[in-house]
C-alpha cells in the first residue's frame, strides 16, 4: 500500500528541514514521441499538466550525481537514495542513511557517522527506533563542500563525493560494512567527535577511541600519525590518499580489524540460483589493498542471512534495528533456503460448492463497473489483481464463458494502459530513467514511490492472461510492455542503460524500499511488504508462462529472500528482533531506524495488521504459513488492539488466519460472510474459494518443496496434498523433497495426496515455537484471550537467586521442533508486585529433548526487580542469562518447562497467564 499522507509525529520521526525550492528553471519539454513496444507503446514525455520528480515544494529536481555517474540509471528506492534525490531544497547533502551497523549523514564537512545501540520507543509506544546520532564526522581538514553527490554504487554499497574546489573526498559505505573507506586529496585526514574521545590504543597510524560508549578505530597510511586535540583528530596523508575508520564490537577486536583496514571494498554483488526447490544466494565484496597484500574483509550479516548460512562466523556481533548482526571474516558468504511456494491459484478441491462459487463469480464478472471507478496506476492495479484472481477459479468449475469474459476485461484494461496517448499511459523520464504511469498516485510520479507495489498487479494480471493466451504475451504482442514495467520495478540487469538494477529491492537488506527519495530522518521505509512479494510472485508466474527462466528464478530469489525478512522484521517470528520495550508483535511499517505499529493513513489495527497480508494470492501469500505461531500471535494482538474481531478487512484477515488455522477461519467465514463488504482488492468469490480450499487441503506445509517453481504442499492431519502447475506445452514429472512424484499434464494444475505429514495448522504443543502460559501449569501454542493471574510465593526474606523456591511450573509435553541455528530462548512474563518493595522474580527454562524425563538443557535468567507500583511490568530474556547447562538441540517428543519464583523479597506478586502477553518462545 502506498504512502497516503505524511506520517504524523505520533508515529515516526520527521525530518526538520526548511522548505526552500531548488534554484534554476525547469528545462522546456521536448516534443513528445511515442515509443513502440510490440503491440503497445509508451511516451518519452509525460502528459500535459502532470509532474515528474520534484522537491518537497514542487520544484522539479534532477539526479545529484558526479560526472562519472551521469550516464548511469539512478537506483532510487534504496537505503541511500537521498544522496542522489534532493528532496529538500536547503539540504544538498543527504538525510540520515542506515547502513547497519553504522548510520550516516552527509554534511558540508564530510560524513557524520553513528552507531545507535539503544532503542527508543516513541509515538505513544507505536514505534521503536535506533535513530541516527552523530558520534563523529569523517572528513578532510578545511573541507567545506557545497553539496554531496553520488559518485559510484554497487548492489549494496555507495560512494558519496564531496568537493570544495581545493579538497575532494570520496567515502565508500554499505550495508553490513563496519568500515568506512575514504579517499581524499587536498587536506589531512580529519575526524571530529561529538564528545571528547577516550583513547584506548595509540599505535601511531592506528588509533583506538571510545565515543559515547562506542568503540572506533582510525587507520591512516603507514608512516603517518594521528594527533588528538580535544574533539579533533588529524593525520597527514603525505603522498597517499587513503584512510579508513571502523566501528569495533569490542576493544579486543582491534587487531582483527587492523588486519583488514587497508583492504578497501570497491564493489558488492549478489548472485543467485533456484533449482530443485532450493534457492541459493552468494553475496560477494570486491576489494583492493591500499597497502600490503590483504584482500579479505569483514562484513556483518543480518539475521535473515545468518539464519541460512553454514559459513563460519566470528564471535563478534553488533546491535541493529534488525536484531543481532554477526560478523564474518571473508569477502563472500552464501545462504541456502527452501524455495517459497507459488501457484497461479489454489487447486480445485471437493470442498467447493460449485453453485455457490458460480454465483459469486457472476457477481464480480457482471458488475456494472468491474474496475470500481479506478483511474490511477495503484487502484487500477488493485482491480486488475482482483479480477485476475478469479480467472483460474472460473476455469476450475468449467465456467468458461465467465473465464473468458474476465480475461477480456483484463486484456482491455492492460492494453489501454500499455498504449501511449490515451487518458492513461506510461511515460519514460529520461533524467531519472524510470517509467511512470499517469494518472499517478501516492507519489509514484513526484517522489518515485511504490513502483514495485503498483506494477506488481499488472505483472500478475498479465501472467494470468498469458496462462490462457500465450500469444498475447509474446514480445511482438503485449509481452514487451510487461517486460518494460518489470525493467522499471525489478530490472535483473546491471548493464541496462535505461533502468537501474532492481529499483525497489535491496538485496542485502532482504526486502524492498517504498520511498523513491529516502528523505526521512528515520531512513527509507516499506509498509506493504506483501505488495512487494506480489511482484516477486508475478515474476515467477510470468517467467514460467513465457519460458523466461531468468525472470522466473529472479522472482523466486526475491520472494524467498523477502519471505524471511518479512517474517523477522515485520512479524518478529522468532521474537528476537523487536525490543522488549516495544510492546507489539507485528509492525505495519519497517524503517531504516526500526519499525512502527502504524500505517501511512490510519491507526486502525485492522489495516495495520492487514496491510502486510494483502493481496492474498497463491503466489504471494503461501510463504507466510512458514511461521504459523507468528500468525496466531499477530491475530491475537489484532483482537486485543481492535477490541474484538476484525470488521472492515475481515476477509483479508480470515484468509491470513487460514494459513495457520484453516478450520477456525472457515468457521468465521461461515458465520460472517453474508454481511460484509470485501476489501477493494478482494471478492467474495476468491475469499470463499481460498478459505474453503484450505479448510479441505489443510494449511500450507513449507517443510516440503517441489523441483518446479510453481508448486506447493498442504497438510491436514497426517495427509499431505502435493500440488503443481505446469505452464509448459508438454507433461512433466514434479519431484518433491520427500521423494513424492507428481505427473502434471501440459498447461494444467495437478494434485496428489500422500501420508506421513503432521498438521502444521493444528494448534497444540507439537507445533509452533511460541507457548502461552495457562493457569494450572500448562504451556500451549493455542491462542488465548482471557487474562488470569497466578500468585508467586514469597521468598520470605531469603535469597534464592539461581535456585527455584516454591516456583510456579508450566510445561508443554510431546513437543517436536527443530533448533534454529544461532537462535536463543525468549520469553515475556507480565508481573506485578503491587506496592511491595524489594521483590525480584526469576525464571528458569528447561528442555527435555526426547521426553525421557531427563532435562538436557537448563537456562536460568537473572532476576527482574519489580517496582512497588500497581501495574504490569514485563520480564524478558533481555535481563540476561545467569547460567546454563547442557546443549540446545532438536525436540523430538520432548518437554519444555518454565519455572518462575521469587529470588528475593518478602511478599507475593502476580504473574499473568491466559494470553500471549506471557509466553515462552523456544529457538
Amino acid at each position: 500500500m502506498p504512502a497516503r499522507a505524511r506520517p504524523t509525529a505520533a508515529f515516526l520521526l520527521t525530518t526538520a528541514l526548511a522548505a526552500a525550492a531548488l534554484t534554476g528553471p525547469a528545462a522546456a519539454p521536448a516534443a513528445a514521441a511515442t515509443i513502440p513496444v510490440g503491440s503497445g507503446s509508451y511516451s518519452d514525455t509525460r502528459p500535459a499538466g502532470t509532474s515528474g520528480p520534484t522537491n518537497h515544494t514542487g520544484a522539479p529536481v534532477l539526479p545529484k550525481l558526479t560526472a562519472a555517474a551521469q550516464n548511469r540509471p539512478v537506483p532510487t528506492n534504496d537505503w541511500w537514495s537521498s544522496l542522489a534525490f534532493q528532496r529538500y531544497g536547503d539540504n544538498p547533502y543527504s538525510t540520515p542513511m542506515y547502513g547497519h551497523p553504522l548510520t550516516y549523514q552527509a554534511t558540508a564537512n564530510g560524513l557524520d557517522i553513528g552507531h545507535p545501540t539503544t532503542p527508543a520507543v516513541v509515538g505513544e509506544g507505536r514505534q521503536y527506533e535506533y535513530a541516527h546520532k552523530r558520534d563523529l564526522t569523517l572528513g578532510l581538514s578545511g573541507l567545506n563542500s557545497p553539496d554531496t553527490k553520488a559518485d559510484s554504487w554497487s548492489d549494496w554499497t555507495v560512494t558519496p563525493y564531496w568537493s570544495d574546489g581545493t579538497r575532494t573526498l570520496r567515502t565508500t559505505i554499505g550495508h553490513g560494512l563496519p568500515f568506512v573507506y575514504a579517499k581524499g586529496t587536498g587536506g589531512s585526514a580529519r575526524v571530529t567527535t561529538a564528545t571528547t574521545p577516550t583513547v584506548f590504543a595509540d599505535q601511531g597510524n592506528v588509533l583506538g577511541i571510545t565515543v559515547a560508549g562506542h568503540h572506533y578505530a582510525l587507520f591512516a597510511p603507514t608512516g603517518s600519525d594521528w594527533t588528538v586535540a580535544g574533539d579533533t583528530l588529524t593525520a597527514g596523508l603525505g603522498t597517499k590518499d587513503y584512510f579508513s575508520l571502523a566501528v569495533l564490537p569490542s576493544t579486543d577486536a582491534l587487531a582483527l580489524y587492523k588486519k583488514y583496514a587497508y583492504s578497501f571494498v570497491t564493489g558488492s554483488k549478489a548472485t543467485w540460483s533456484a533449482t530443485g526447490g532450493t534457492v541459493r544466494a552468494t553475496y560477494t565484496l570486491t576489494t583492493q589493498p591500499q597497502e600490503g597484500t590483504e584482500t579479505g574483509t569483514l562484513q556483518a550479516l543480518y539475521r535473515h542471512q545468518w539464519l541460512h548460512t553454514t559459513d563460519p562466523l566470528t564471535p563478534y556481533t553488533y546491535v541493529s534495528p534488525r536484531g543481532t548482526m554477526k560478523v564474518r571474516a571473508a569477502a563472500t558468504f552464501t545462504t541456502t533456503q527452501k524455495a517459497a511456494a507459488v501457484l497461479p491459484a489454489l487447486p480445485k478441491t471437493t470442498g467447493i460448492d460449485q453453485a455457490r462459487l458460480r454465483t459469486h463469480l457472476a457477481e464480480a464478472a457482471n458488475a456494472a463497473d468491474p474496475f470500481a471507478g479506478a483511474t490511477d496506476t495503484y487502484w487500477t492495479g488493485k482491480a486488475l489483481g482482483r479480477l485476475a484472481q478469479l480467472v483460474p477459479l472460473a476455469d476450475q468449475i468449467g465456467e468458461h464463458a465467465t473465464r473468458d469474459k474476465l480475461i477480456g476485461l483484463l486484456k482491455g484494461r492492460l492494453q489501454d494502459w500499455f498504449t501511449a496517448g490515451g487518458a492513461n499511459e506510461f511515460s519514460y523520464d529520461k533524467n531519472w530513467k524510470t517509467l511512470i504511469g499517469y494518472p499517478a498516485s501516492y507519489g509514484s510520479d513526484t517522489e518515485l514511490n511504490d513502483h514495485h507495489f503498483h506494477y506488481s498487479y499488472y505483472v500478475y494480471a498479465a501472467a494470468i492472461v498469458a496462462q490462457y493466451d500465450p500469444a498475447w504475451a509474446t514480445d511482438q504482442a503485449w509481452g514487451g510492455m510487461v517486460k518494460t514495467l518489470i525493467r522499471d520495478a525489478a530490472n535483473p540487469s546491471r548493464t541496462d542503460t535505461a533502468f537501474p538494477f532492481l529499483r525497489g529491492f535491496d538485496v542485502y537488506a532482504g526486502h524492498s524500499w517504498a520511498s523513491g527519495h529516502q528523505g526521512f530522518a528515520a531512513g527509507n521505509n516499506q509498509e506493504s511488504s506483501s505488495e512487494s512479494t506480489n511482484l516477486s510472485a508475478g515474476l515467477v508466474l510470468w517467467g514460467s508462462v513465457t519460458g523466461d527462466t531468468a525472470l522466473r528464478d529472479l522472482g523466486l530469489y526475491l520472494l524467498t529472500t523477502e519471505s524471511e525478512a518479512v517474517a523477522q522484521y515485520w512479524f518478529d517470528a522468532d521474537q528476537q528482533v523487536f525490543p522488549g520495550s516495544f510492546g507489539h508483535d507485528t509492525a505495519g511499517m519497517v524503517w531504516g531506524s526500526g519499525a512502527a505499529y502504524a500505517t501511512w493513513w490510519t491507526a486502525n489495527p485492522e489495516e495495520i495488521h492487514g496491510i502486510n497480508v494483502l493481496p492474498v494470492t497463491a503466489g504471494s501469500s503461501l510463504h507466510l504459513a512458514r511461521h504459523k505461531a507468528a500468525i496466531r500471535r499477530n491475530l491475537a494482538e489484532l483482537e486485543r488492539e481492535n477490541g474484538g474481531p476484525a470488521v472492515e478487512w475481515r476477509d483479508i484477515l480470515w484468509e491470513f488466519q487460514s494459513l495457520a488455522d484453516p478450520a477456525a477461519a472457515r468457521a468465521k467465514w461461515d458465520a460472517g460472510h453474508a454481511g460484509y463488504t470485501p476489501e477493494a482488492g478482494e471478492s467474495k468469490a476468491h475469499t470463499y474459494h481460498w478459505i474453503t480450499s484450505l479448510d479441505t487441503l489443510g494449511a500450507p506445509d513449507a517443510t516440503v518443496t517441489g523441483d518446479i517453481a510453481t508448486s506447493a504442499v498442504f497438510t491436514k492431519g497426517t495427509v499431505r496434498t502435493y500440488a503443481a502447475h505446469n505452464h509448459a506445452s508438454t507433461a512433466r514429472t514434479v519431484t518433491f523433497s520427500d521423494g513424492t512424484q507428481l505427473i502434471v499434464p501440459a498447461r494444467s494444475t495437478a494434485t496428489k495426496t500422500g501420508s506421513g505429514g503432521t498438521d502444521p495448522g493444528e494448534p497444540g504443543p507439537s507445533t509452533g515455537n511460541t507457548f502461552q502460559l495457562r493457569t494450572g501449569g500448562t504451556l500451549t501454542t493455542a491462542t488465548g484471550t482471557t487474562a488470569v493471574n497466578d500468585t508467586l510465593a514469597s521468598a520470605q526474606g531469603a535469597n534464592h537467586d539461581g535456585t527455584p523456591n516454591r516456583p510456579l511450573v508450566y510445561e508443554a509435553k510431546g513437543v517436536h521442533a527443530t533448533l534454529t541455528p544461532g537462535a536463543g530462548t525468549a520469553f515475556r512474563l507480565q508481573v506485578d508486585a503491587g506496592t511491595t518493595v524489594g521483590l525480584g522474580q526469576q525464571a528458569r527454562i528447561s528442555y527435555d529433548l526426547t521426553g525421557d524425563g531427563t532435562f538436557d538443557r537448563t537456562e536460568t535468567y537473572h532476576y527482574f526487580a519489580t517496582d512497588p507500583v500497581h501495574g504490569w511490568e514485563e520480564y524478558t530474556q533481555a535481563r540476561g542469562l545467569k547460567s546454563a547447562t547442557g546443549t540446545p538441540g532438536d525436540l523430538r517428543g520432548g518437554t519444555v518447562r518454565l519455572e518462575v519464583w521469587h529470588a528475593i523479597g518478602n511478599g507475593t506478586a502476580l504473574l499473568q497467564t491466559g494470553t500471549d502477553r506471557s509466553a515462552v518462545v523456544i529457538p
